[in-house]
């Protein structure tokens, strides 16, 4: 069983809004029953478009604890709805195409290439670069500061105020988020 929040910024979230939100969202078990949990974040956002001012974003998570997310805006709120639907079913088929994939080249490993097969490659990106770097204590605002100087999107660093790593981030809107990882 699913279970689905829905919460709504600088709006109400109607009667008629939740149900159709959770006839749609319901349907995800179809395509991958191992939901455990599903968000939809509802909001009107002040923007430049008016096309871009209704914003749907569906957070899911599975019991294994995968994440998927999608965020679609447009000028009404069901499009928006009906856009990250979409999104998301190619997201789950992405998912599980890889899972597929990586249980296909497990077995084919284990077996070995029969006569005449050629062996499975790995579709998975491949990592190409590796980098190094020193971690020194500092703010957030003086990460804010230094990933600024960078002109990256995101900066790794040392919080001093919350004594581990964080990952700081420009979000779409122009703000800032921050990650800070925990321990399992």
């Amino acid at each position: 069983m699913m279970d689905l929040q829905i919460t709504g910024r600088n709006m109400e979230v109607t009667p008629r809004l939740e149900q159709y939100v959770s006839g749609k969202v319901g349907k995800l078990d179809r395509y991958l029953p191992t939901i455990a949990s599903a968000r939809m974040d509802l909001s009107v956002e002040n923007a430049r478009s008016a096309a871009d001012r209704q914003v749907a974003q569906l957070t899911v998570r599975n019991d294994r604890g995968v994440i998927l997310r999608a965020e679609e805006r447009t000028a009404d709120m069901f499009a928006s709805i009906d856009a990250v639907m979409d999104k998301m079913y190619r997201q789950i088929k992405r998912y599980k195409g890889k899972r597929q994939r990586a249980r296909r080249a497990a077995a084919a490993e284990e077996r070995g290439p029969a006569a005449g097969e050629p062996a499975l490659e790995e579709e998975a990106g491949v990592i190409v670069r590796t980098k190094r770097f020193t971690l020194a204590p500092m703010m957030q605002s003086e990460a804010i500061e230094q990933m600024e100087l960078l002109g990256h999107d995101f900066y790794v660093f040392y919080d001093a105020e919350e004594e581990g790593v964080g990952v700081l981030y420009r979000r779409t809107g122009g703000d800032y988020g921050l990650l800070v990882p925990e321990l399992g």
